[in-house]
């Protein structure tokens, strides 16, 4: 009788991270080829028989984030539950669809004839843009109550999917309409008097989204670290809401800061009043990653310490972000996507194509499943695994 084998205490580990390495990176591809597909078909500004570049592309693309959030993030797609693979998939895109067309062309052309400050008729656009902005201070609230807030506050009332999602959805409508009608609206209506608004909407673009990024982080990343040391739910919520308040402007700072350092004196000097716009454009492309990390490498890393592996999370999809922010400035707006130039040396709008990357990674990775890549997925789930009492992953994975 031989004697039995004996591995080594580390291959496990990393046959799981190359299994999760392979995953991720399986998802990436097929998302950007989607997400590339679709673009040549429905937006480019060159390619598409459809001419809806930039708008009311971006208006719908918004729209349809939204959709996605509310149907995947507040009733975690419970309404779905009896279709199978790929009609589940199918019947989520859609719904986001005509809800996205529904707001979109609703509020341009219906509610455009009352106030013309969203009128599709408006100079330059501004119509389409003014409708949709009530999605970025949504984006907050949503995705808030969410990762941070756990449901809260209808995790209160007893409830359960979808009806919990739904309460969730009509109750966060108030505060994401007062942030709207303070911080975005003033800045576009044409109604309003010059000077008025407390934000400019490059400004209030770029601390709103730089607020998201904070969500997203310590929603994802950190599981929810240090919110969740507040204690009940009710202080979680008020804990997490002005923490990512304080987090987000911090990262508007760093992020300008940033911009400056990437983008170089002549680049900034063109942008202008524009830049400050430019925190949200890094934070985009920063929050793709940290979605798709959470969502399709595991989370990794998850075996050491709760602190190093939020750390070392943290600068993975910093650093990827901020590469895909430059090649995409430099390279890919114009070379790949046909976006037109708003400085000597660069193109495009990252919150228009990072966007659409991000609506069809939430596509296919949330609402297909990762259809066709089953093989690949491992055995052993690393987002699973618990790591300080809160499972990896399990808020947007749902």
């Amino acid at each position: 009788m031989t004697a039995p084998t004996v591995r080594p205490a580390s291959e496990p580990v990393q046959n799981k991270r190359s299994s999760w390495m392979v995953f991720g990176l399986a998802n990436v591809v097929v998302v950007t080829v989607l997400a590339l597909a679709l673009w040549y078909l429905l937006v480019d500004p060159e390619w598409s028989p459809l001419r809806s570049y930039p708008e009311p592309y971006t208006a719908l693309l918004f729209w349809g984030i939204i959709a996605v959030v509310g149907m995947g993030f507040n009733q975690e797609f419970a309404a779905f539950a009896k279709f199978r693979q790929p009609v589940k998939g199918l019947v989520i895109v859609a719904v986001a669809a005509v809800f996205a067309a529904v707001m979109t062309y609703g509020l341009a052309h219906l509610w455009g004839s009352v106030d013309v400050s969203f009128a599709a008729e408006r100079e330059g656009d501004l119509g389409y843009f003014t409708g949709a902005l009530w999605v970025l201070f949504a984006f907050v609230v949503y995705v808030m109550s969410v990762v941070n807030w756990n449901h809260w506050p209808s995790s209160l009332t007893g409830l359960t999917q979808p009806w919990l999602g739904a309460a969730q959805i009509i109750v966060l409508i108030v505060p994401t309409t007062a942030l709207y009608l303070v911080f975005g609206l003033p800045s576009l209506a044409t109604w309003t008097r010059e000077g008025s608004a407390l934000m400019d909407t490059n400004t209030a673009i770029g601390v709103f989204y730089s607020i998201v990024v904070s969500i997203v982080m310590t929603g994802l990343l950190a599981q929810n670290w240090p919110w969740r040391a507040a204690g009940s739910p009710t202080r979680v919520a008020l804990v997490a809401t002005a923490g990512n308040t304080v987090v987000g402007i911090v990262l508007y700072f760093g992020l300008q800061a940033l911009a400056h350092l990437v983008l170089g004196p002549d680049d900034v000097a063109e942008l202008g009043a524009t830049l400050p716009i430019f925190s949200a454009q890094i934070g985009v492309c920063w929050v793709f990653w940290m979605i798709v990390w959470a969502n399709c490498f595991g989370n990794s890393p998850t075996a050491g310490s709760a602190a190093r592996n939020v750390v070392v999370r943290v600068l993975i999809t910093f650093v990827l972000g901020t590469t895909t922010f430059v090649s995409y400035y430099f390279f890919a707006a114009s070379a790949v996507l046909h976006e037109p130039a708003i400085t000597s040396r660069m193109n495009g709008n990252a919150l228009g194509w990072v966007d659409w990357w991000v609506l069809w990674a939430l596509v296919y990775v949330l609402c297909f499943e990762s259809l066709g890549l089953s093989k690949l997925r491992p055995h052993s789930d690393p987002s699973g695994a618990v790591e300080d009492g809160r499972p990896l992953g399990d808020t947007i994975s749902h």
